[in-house]
């Protein structure tokens, strides 16, 4: 239909001198014909592309090209001079992650772009189209005329064709990406950070993210007006955004686009567009889920600073060690080991080192004590933003996990927007932002020296989140959103509403480390945790990441075993997910199978409103008797007045069986399916 249009716009202005010049379309559709592509140059060269499902507009034209800073843009004067089309089929598997086996099935366009004068720079855009989405990125050619590379902006557009709804979160404020979802028309979003998932008033949803952010800057969403928006590139330490020597590709931009808000989750788009696993065999990493010395200090009840609340204590620690071996945990957490933190860390990181612990802290003792109960530590280098810092110990850091057997890291990079610190080209520290190209080369770089010696990387205040996982499977998850530590102390903390919109946005993008499965409602923020229990034991379910915390203090998991129960059973790992039921913002209902055996879970979470959901369980082997172990809402359970309230109880069911789950207001409902043997 696009391609039709394009023919009667071309028919109508034949007689316009300039139109002559353009060139002939480029076309190509997925594998399963649900969404098509085009690219076009107008009359003055200027390409753009427009996006199809099922012949029907989804992205109206949109602009492609970039602003250099020394060189003349390159966003006109253009023909098409050459394209290709090819197809793949194949099936690929996770070393861990939300299914096994993982199917990448597209159709690919590459397009040539040449200047038709002047410099005659070439430029090629290829596109690679799936049947619930596509992904785009720019490959520089090697070439005489272009050699360095330097990006003041990028010009891509995307123009949605169709009103609706938008969920979103601001870019360029000063906490990063630590915002409250906003829901708008989609004409009323602003600066936008990715993903930005949209509902159209057809029903149709669309994520708009990025994939594989190797060496480049972070792009977010600028609306130009109506629905038109454009990517904004985070800024480099001078007036290049980004500084590339050719040949070069960029991220993918991507599309994930499905009739369901469980489709969007259901896509595999943003794995698919990184390349395969550079690692070879990395399992010496196992999913785990992990206590530790945390939720402690955000309730102010410990402190990282050394004295006389310090939490990082040989005793405490030896504690939770205990605690993490008598229940199954795989991995104990400690915070505020390290000298540097009784300075003013915050935005700073000066102080820190990363191999010498603090007076009250034996990490050798404390070391060999985890490795004789069979429980790993996971280390926690708090960078308080200073990059350059942490890249000085960087190997000698990684050096004492390897030989301590600290087989998971924690990073932090706690500072303001623009207020990580770097090392320039120049030898000199600059101020740069979290998700700039500075910071994208050094995460990188951690990644890669850590799996040189079997270490797991979980950064949190990250750069976002792009699937680099399939290339790197030690970069395991990370924070990237308010996470859980906004209910201990947030002005406010995160509403009832916040999981059910993370799931369809932030969580698209990959793993989180939320921190779930508190059972101590009360904090410091006006509305404590703004949940029933049975939500956050859903939200093991709901929310994936290899690596997941209990994040509660001990004695209340120790005072209520039943809850905890499910707690200690929930895995990390699956050999396959499907979403039964969700709306973004609203509620979903997210079943997935253990990868260790035949046991199935389920987590539905709502918002603040409560609901009646259906979940049929077609999902378990036909014939076969399954125990289902439940924790639901009690009847009075509500997120403001009865958060305890849960029952826990058990059924026997089949494939043949739809569950009705009632679930309270701020409530949930997660459930154990055991085979009958």
């Amino acid at each position: 239909m696009l391609r039709l249009f394009a023919l009667v716009g071309a028919l109508l202005l034949v007689s316009t001198p300039s139109l002559a010049q353009s060139s002939a379309p480029a076309h190509a559709a997925s594998p399963g014909a649900v969404l098509s592509v085009e690219v076009t140059t107008d009359g003055d060269g200027r390409p753009s592309y427009t996006v199809a499902r099922y012949g029907q507009p989804v992205i109206l034209p949109s602009k492609l090209g970039f602003l250099l800073v020394d060189a003349p843009k390159l966003d006109r004067n253009f023909a098409v001079v050459g394209q290709s089309t090819r197809s793949s089929d194949t099936t690929w598997e996770q070393p861990w992650g939300e299914r096994r086996f993982v199917r990448d099935r597209y159709t690919e366009l590459r397009v040539n772009l040449a200047e038709r004068g002047g410099l005659k720079r070439r430029l090629d855009v290829v596109f690679r189209l799936y049947d619930d989405g596509l992904g785009f990125r720019y490959e520089f050619p090697d070439q005489p005329s272009l050699k360095t590379v330097r990006i003041a902006e990028e010009l891509t557009e995307f123009t949605l064709a169709d009103a609706g709804t938008a969920w979103w979160i601001p870019a360029w404020e000063w906490n990063r990406e630590e915002y409250l979802y906003n829901r708008t028309p989609i004409d009323q979003v602003g600066d936008a950070q990715t993903p930005m998932t949209v509902r159209t008033d057809a029903g149709l949803h669309i994520a708009f993210h990025e994939a594989a952010l190797v060496d480049y800057a972070g792009m977010n969403l600028t609306k130009v007006e109506g629905r038109r928006f454009k990517a904004a590139l985070t800024p480099g330490l001078d007036a290049a955004k980004v500084v590339r020597e050719a040949p070069f590709p960029t991220p993918w931009r991507t599309m994930q686009i499905a009739d369901s808000a469980g489709g969007l989750i259901m896509s595999d788009l943003i794995l698919n567009l990184n390349e395969p696993n550079k690692l070879g065999d990395v399992s010496w990493f196992k999913p785990t889920k992990y206590v530790g010395i945390w939720w402690e200090m955000h309730l102010d009840k410990s402190t990282w600073a050394t004295g006389p609340h310090h939490g990082a204590t040989t005793e405490n620690a030896l504690r939770h060690i205990d605690f993490a071996a008598r229940n199954g945990f795989g991995g104990v957490l400690i915070e505020g080991w390290n000298q540097g933190w009784d300075g003013d860390w915050f935005g700073n990181g000066s102080d820190f080192s990363f191999t010498r612990p603090t007076a009250d802290f034996d990490l050798e003792k404390v070391a060999a004590y985890a490795k004789s109960k069979g429980v790993r530590l996971i280390g926690h280098n708090e960078t308080g933003g200073n990059a350059a810092v942490y890249e000085s110990q960087l190997e000698d850091a990684l050096d004492l996990d390897a030989r301590l057997g600290i087989d998971t890291v924690k990073t932090g990079y706690v500072a303001d927007a623009r207020g990580a610190q770097v090392m320039g080209d120049d030898g000199l520290v600059h101020f740069a932002w979290h998700e700039s190209q500075a910071m994208a080369r050094h995460h990188l770089r951690v990644v890669t020296e850590a799996a040189k010696r079997h270490v797991a990387i979980n950064p949190h205040e990250p750069i976002k989140d792009t699937g680099l996982r399939r290339t790197y499977p030690n970069w395991i998850s990370r924070e990237g959103a308010r996470g859980q530590e906004f209910n201990a102390w947030g002005q406010p903390g995160n509403p009832p509403e916040h999981e059910t919109n993370l799931v369809f946005t932030r969580l698209l993008a990959g793993p989180m480390d939320f921190t779930p499965g508190i059972f101590g409602m009360k904090t410091r923020s006006p509305d404590g945790v703004p949940t029933t229990w049975a939500k956050q034991l859903a939200l093991y379910v709901v929310i994936y990441s290899p690596i997941q915390m209990a994040a509660d203090l001990l004695e209340n998991y120790e005072a209520n075993p039943k809850p905890f129960q499910f707690i200690k059973d929930v895995p990390t790992d699956w050999a396959d997910t499907r979403v039964l039921n969700g709306e973004v913002g609203d509620f979903v209902t997210i079943a997935r199978k253990d990868r260790h055996s035949d046991a199935w879970y389920l987590g539905a979470i709502t918002d603040e409103n409560g609901r009646v959901l259906s979940a049929p369980l077609g999902f378990l082997d036909p014939g076969r008797k399954y125990k289902a172990q439940i924790y639901r809402d009690g009847a009075n359970a509500n997120w403001k007045t009865a958060r305890e309230d849960i029952v826990v109880e058990e059924r026997t069911v089949t494939s043949a069986d739809t569950l009705t789950l009632n679930l309270a207001p701020g409530g949930g409902q997660a459930i154990r399916f055991v085979p009958v043997r």
